[in-house]
């Protein structure tokens, strides 16, 4: 109790919910494009049952993070998987749109993917946020646990923003490829080669972003072809 009286502790929790605000904007456009496709009640759920789990998963993930991001490739296949999340998710795998999906198969998938996203996203971001906690265990939970209606805000937000720009779904599914080509290069097995070609990072997200957008919008014209009369 009384290290809940304690300036550093105070101290300790804004530091930990201002990273979040400032790290989860990239999330906040997975679980929308992740949801989009949902109707209106699964959306909610799904938003707020995906980010409840993945404040879960990041607080055992922070426990882990700095000893996972050592181990060789583990950022490579996470930028990979993220590539396949975002071509899924501008496909519409992942928020189908055809009434005969919108059951509750289609609300676990969303979820899925929330957190298939959210763990690779959040590996450097949990460092961060275990610093401000300073080991202090129920900091950490507390400022995760507040966290999560800011995002669960920013997800509903960047859906009623796709509904009405559709546009923002492509940018979203950019961003996806975006960070996945800045995760790959930021394995430490490949740092040696970023070390020789600094504009490297640069490069692989921009290419990251033009492989999601060009393969989503290709299978996306595919899927619409075959299911036309």
């Amino acid at each position: 109790m009384e290290a809940l009286l304690g300036a550093a502790f105070w101290v300790g929790l804004v530091k930990i919910i201002w990273i979040n605000i400032i790290l989860s904007g990239d999330n906040a456009v997975v679980i929308a494009l992740a949801a989009r496709g949902l109707p209106a009640q699964q959306q909610r759920k799904a938003i707020v049952f995906g980010s409840g789990a993945a404040v879960v998963l990041r607080v055992g993930l922070t426990l882990v993070a700095a000893r996972l991001m050592q181990l060789p490739w583990v950022e490579v296949m996470g930028g990979l998987l993220l590539l396949w999340i975002g071509v899924g998710l501008l496909k519409g795998e992942a928020a189908p749109a055809s009434a005969t999906n919108l059951t509750q198969q289609g609300m676990l998938a969303a979820i899925r993917t929330i957190l298939l996203a959210d763990l690779v996203m959040s590996l450097d971001n949990v460092i961060a946020v275990a610093a401000a906690a300073g080991g202090d265990m129920l900091l950490l939970i507390l400022g995760l646990a507040i966290s999560i209606p800011l995002v669960v805000f920013g997800s509903t937000l960047m859906i009623s923003l796709m509904e009405r720009w559709p546009l923002i779904v492509t940018l979203g599914a950019a961003l996806i490829g975006w960070v996945a080509g800045e995760t790959i290069t930021s394995d430490h097995v490949l740092r040696p080669l970023v070390g020789e070609a600094p504009w490297l990072p640069s490069l692989a997200s921009i290419l990251g972003a033009m492989l999601v957008v060009l393969t989503g919008k290709y299978l996306q014209s595919r899927q619409t072809a075959t299911a036309a009369p």
